[in-house]
């Protein structure tokens, strides 16, 4: 941990209504996230930029948001701060599609507040969809945890935090290494694989291309790519393709229907098209949940297999 006073501060003026924390929650992965928190109202995020580590602290007060940067790439993320925070988020034409059904014209009312962050980052939330691929939600934040914990490297700024691997460490790294964390070969071979291609996905023009590029990744299909592209480019329209629950989330939401395939999901979504991703974000926000029927997904570990 290094530099207890911000090298760079912007003031951002967020619209009436505006909650940071809502609006960050895809930037944290849990309240223990080794990268990224949300202490005493203060969001917290460390990340590597073109310049170096950075610490992007957001603190609302009175009415503004105020941004400041820590570490050499402080700079950089200051002047992406509001991009970070949500507050480029083109809600252009969006009340006009929610008004179409009662349930997202209601949820788009009670989470005006809400807005979509873009971090113009991929590799760090592709890490993370990786290993949140076919497994419970606990067992992907260990494996999260432990692979950010094994790279460590101190995150600038007085919060303890850590920067996410840098991509050619996880690349150079075996397959073996992950498996303690839960990762079987399958996970960890797409991660290296993705981790040696980092520099070209992440020049992508738009989210578009960087679907494309991710999906030409042997182990990444349009699930992650849709995980990634929601929060790297603030894809409105991401829709998780694949998903456990979304469907079945969506066509409860909807339609009053218990079950659904991605093509019900997909149909059901339709109307709201250029913003579907965000419909399925208010869904989550509400907590809004399909009934359960059978048994939960057993946490599995790989470390003695």
């Amino acid at each position: 941990m290094t530099g207890t006073e911000p090298s760079a501060r912007r003031v951002l003026r967020p619209p009436a209504g505006y909650r940071l924390a809502a609006s960050v929650r895809s930037l944290t992965f849990s309240p223990y996230d080794p990268c990224a928190r949300v202490t005493a109202g203060t969001f917290w995020w460390a990340t590597r930029t073109p310049a170096g580590p950075a610490t992007l602290a957001l603190r609302p007060v009175a009415g503004d948001l105020v941004a400041e940067g820590y570490g050499p790439g402080a700079d950089w993320v200051v002047e992406r701060a509001d991009a970070v925070a949500g507050l480029r988020d083109d809600l252009s034409g969006f009340a006009e599609l929610a008004a179409a059904h009662p349930v997202v014209a209601e949820l788009a009312a009670r989470h005006r507040g809400l807005r979509m962050p873009t971090t113009g980052q991929v590799f760090p939330r592709l890490l993370r969809a990786i290993f949140e691929q076919k497994v419970t939600g606990k067992e992907a934040y260990r494996a999260y945890a432990a692979t950010v914990r094994h790279f460590r490297a101190t995150a600038p700024g007085p919060v303890p935090l850590l920067l996410p691997p840098e991509p050619a460490a996880v690349a150079a790294t075996p397959y073996w290494v992950f498996h303690p964390f839960g990762v079987e070969q399958r996970r960890a071979d797409t991660l290296r694989r993705a981790a040696a291609v980092a520099d070209r996905l992440e020049r992508c023009a738009d989210s578009a291309e960087a679907t494309r590029r991710l999906t030409a990744v042997a182990g990444i299909g349009p699930w992650t790519a849709a995980e990634v592209v929601r929060v790297a480019y603030g894809d409105p329209d991401a829709v998780s393709v694949g998903d456990y629950h979304v469907p079945n989330t969506v066509a409860w939401a909807l339609a009053g229907e218990p079950r659904g395939d991605d093509a019900r999901m997909l149909a059901l979504l339709e109307p709201f098209r250029g913003h579907r991703g965000r419909v399925c974000v208010l869904l989550e926000a509400a907590g809004i949940q399909a009934p359960k029927f059978g048994p939960r997904a057993p946490i599995r570990s790989f470390a003695r297999f």
